[in-house]
């Protein structure tokens, strides 16, 4: 029986742009953009990066499930593990998929067709035999999956758009802000918004404010501005995510260290990790 006051958020996969498993990146993990996010009973899934395939697997051992999966947005990192997502293919499943910056010229039913369309991908999204649900909406709208949740949506600035999301579960929140550029010396009020007195906030920490010259217009933050805006926001418990794939686990050990003494209390995303309000 699952804890029905339960709320955590689980990390499957951390790393941006591509999947970087390897001896370099055991600690931390080198699979894709997936967390999955519990409110009681209820199953929120956050991306579809490598690390949902993992997910899928450990659902496949719980017999049949309802799921929402809420796309930050659908750039190949970010939805690479869809076709490999083992419960979409079971009758007996249900799963809502949500996108927040596609219309009006897209949807993302769309999106996925395509993802699974030859000659990009040998089996079409109709062999998945679970009752899906596609709903698209604009980026800043309140969404309502079920009654007692949540969630609060905000627009990111990322090339082709993304979505922030803030979830609120009794009386706690957890925000997923990932891939998003912000303006040096100019705290983006939009996020600052959307994360303030929240408990946890998990925030696009791609590069260091060092290496962030190199990469302008890119769409990606650093981590030094990801406490700089949870300052701003009074968070409580700041999260590192989106770790560069050349990021190695020596490479992120600095960063950790470099952040304790910052921002004490915040945390570097690592697979594998469970964090609660």
């Amino acid at each position: 029986m699952a804890d029905q006051d339960a709320f955590f958020v689980r990390f499957w996969g951390v790393r941006g742009s591509i999947a970087c498993p390897g001896p370099r990146t055991m600690r931390y993990g080198g699979n894709t953009s997936c967390l999955e996010v519990r409110c009681g009973d209820r199953l929120l899934i956050f991306d579809a990066g490598t690390g949902l395939h993992s997910l899928g697997s450990k659902l496949m051992a719980n017999g049949a499930m309802q799921a929402d999966l809420f796309f930050s947005h659908t750039h190949f990192d970010h939805i690479c593990g869809f076709p490999f997502f083992a419960p979409a293919f079971r009758p007996d499943n249900a799963l809502r998929i949500w996108a927040g910056h596609l219309l009006p010229e897209r949807t993302v039913r769309e999106v996925l067709i395509y993802l699974m369309m030859d000659p990009l991908f040998p089996v079409p999204i109709d062999t998945m035999r679970a009752k899906m649900t596609f709903c698209d909406f604009v980026a800043g709208e309140e969404l309502s999956p079920y009654e007692d949740v949540t969630i609060r949506t905000a627009p990111l600035n990322h090339p082709n758009g993304a979505t922030g999301y803030r979830v609120e579960y009794q009386g706690k929140s957890i925000c997923y802000i990932t891939d998003t550029e912000h303006v040096p010396g100019h705290p983006d009020e939009n996020i600052i918004g959307l994360i303030r007195g929240a408990d946890i906030v998990i925030y696009d920490c791609t590069y260091t404010d060092d290496e962030y010259p190199s990469h302008v217009n890119w769409g990606h933050s650093t981590w030094q501005e990801g406490a700089r805006l949870a300052e701003a926001a009074d968070v409580k418990t700041f999260v590192v995510f989106h770790h560069d794939p050349d990021h190695d686990d020596d490479f992120m050990d600095s960063i950790a260290t470099q952040l304790a003494k910052i921002r004490p209390g915040s945390i570097v995303a690592q697979e594998g990790m469970t964090l609660r309000p």
